[in-house]
């Protein structure tokens, strides 16, 4: 993700990437060495001794909480990849030193920003969607090297599983078009996928969530379904049906009396035009721009985590607090 964010913003006109800081030095090197910055892996270092503007915190699920305490002390903005941590008690303790310090934060939920979620969102504001079904369907990972992204999103303890670390985009999607969630039960397929070390997550997921506007939607997860796939989100309406499928998220909008779909295309540049809405408000102090907060990315990852502990306990249904 460092490399997808540095790649968007290597243009932008008035940034200069003054640091990295990665636990294995040399890959902070190699970035600092092309970007011509300094390199750490110690992050009080170098809030201490780099001048920061705003820091993007790139981390696997079971590695939070050090960076964004640091963030805050610092009082530096930071974006912050999806999802924001396995843990909801250190997510909602960072919240609260977010709030507490007033700092300006944004979540890398990139599909908010698409010109296709927009028109979709426009139209679900004027006919509130009733039912949702939504998931994302791949085969199953695998690279024998454990500090790969397959090394350790493998394992349940480290990755929190694919609907925490994938499927949050669609569930952080469902939020947005639908509003909150306050109820959701779950159940897994396991045992299916062999043959992978330290392979420990749900070989399926199968979700069912409440809306406190009344909707209701169903999710799934698989990463055992090798020979087809895709990612897709659609929600109905009364007089309306949307249709968000592909990474990119495209709409085709339906409508009650209109023939054809109102098609809408996804950016090929999502990563640019979120970074670029981060940095406008870090530039002008004002946060409009920013589509999802880490307060309200909490939320997203306490949907997520629940699904997944419901599944652990064969089912049971979990209220949500936030």
């Amino acid at each position: 993700m460092t490399g997808a964010h540095t790649t968007a913003m290597a243009d932008f006109k008035g940034v200069h990437f003054a640091a990295f800081c990665d636990v294995k030095k040399a890959k902070a090197a190699a970035l600092a060495e092309k970007f011509g910055a300094a390199a750490y892996s110690d992050l009080a270092k170098m809030f201490a001794q780099a001048d920061l503007d705003a820091v993007w915190i790139n981390l696997p699920p079971f590695a939070h909480g050090e960076a964004e305490m640091a963030a805050v002390a610092a009082k530096v903005p930071f974006f912050i990849e999806k999802p924001i941590n396995k843990d909801l008690k250190q997510a909602t303790q960072i919240a609260a030193a977010v709030h507490k310090a007033g700092l300006m934060t944004c979540v890398g939920y990139m599909n908010r920003y698409q010109k296709s979620v927009l028109a979709a969102r426009t139209a679900l504001q004027a006919d509130p969607g009733i039912y949702a079904n939504g998931g994302w369907i791949g085969g199953p990972p695998y690279n024998p090297d454990p500090n790969s992204i397959t090394g350790w999103w493998v394992q349940k303890d480290k990755s929190g599983g694919q609907f925490v670390e994938q499927v949050t985009h669609t569930i952080d999607l469902a939020r947005f078009l639908l509003g909150d969630a306050e109820a959701v039960s779950a159940f897994a397929a396991r045992g299916f996928v062999r043959g992978i070390p330290k392979y420990s997550i749900d070989d399926a997921l199968a979700v069912s969530v409440k809306f406190k506007s009344g909707a209701v939607a169903n999710f799934c997860a698989s990463c055992s379904s090798g020979a087809r796939g895709g990612v897709f989100l659609d929600i109905y309406a009364l007089q309306t049906a949307v249709k968000l499928s592909g990474w990119g998220h495209d709409a085709e909008i339906y409508r009650v009396g209109k023939k054809t779909p109102k098609k809408v295309a996804s950016l090929p540049n999502a990563f640019a035009v979120e970074d670029a809405a981060f940095l406008t408000a870090v530039r002008t102090g004002n946060p409009a721009g920013i589509q999802t907060n880490y307060a309200d990315a909490v939320k997203t990852c306490e949907l997520t985590l629940a699904a997944t502990l419901s599944a652990e306990s064969g089912g049971k249904t979990i209220r949500l607090k936030y």
